[in-house]
């Protein structure tokens, strides 16, 4: 075999590392873990970010002792605040409240979506009074409002 250079032979060394333990894995995985056989216990839910954001929001409400800022929750109530799917109305007041308290950049970027969003809903809604546009346009006008 022609001589390696140093660094051609760590090279070598470090893929062939790297085959021995996918092989050894592979074993492993054949020997020992054939799928265990599924028990039709029901699986605990996993709560979906829409229910923890909203169990987030009305935990800020009820100023639990136990509230603690989650960069996650907020972003998530920021993206889908307009849909009111994703946040029922009756839940909206009580974002509007939580945004007052929006400091910085989070504020800042939130009216900046807002207005776009504004001017997209104005020119989609143009020719087209879509009773979904327009609830949608009523939250971004409370958010501006409250926000600038």
């Amino acid at each position: 075999a022609p001589s390696l250079s140093p660094g051609e032979q760590r090279t070598l060394e470090r893929k062939l590392k790297k085959e021995r333990k996918k092989e050894e894995k592979q074993r492993l995985r054949e020997a020992g873990s054939q799928p265990a056989p599924q028990t039709p216990a029901t699986p605990t839910p996993v709560p979906s970010g829409a229910t923890l954001a909203l169990d987030y929001l009305c935990s800020w409400a009820q100023k639990h002792q136990d509230w603690k800022f989650q960069k996650t929750r907020q972003t998530w109530l920021l993206v889908n605040m307009y849909d009111s799917d994703k946040v029922p109305d009756e839940h909206f007041p009580t974002l509007l409240a939580y945004l007052e308290g929006l400091k910085g950049q989070a504020r800042e970027l939130t009216v900046q979506k807002a207005e776009a969003r504004m001017q997209a809903l104005d020119e989609a809604g143009a020719g087209n009074p879509d009773p979904l546009l327009l609830g949608q346009v009523q939250r971004v006008r409370q958010v501006l409002q409250l926000l600038s």
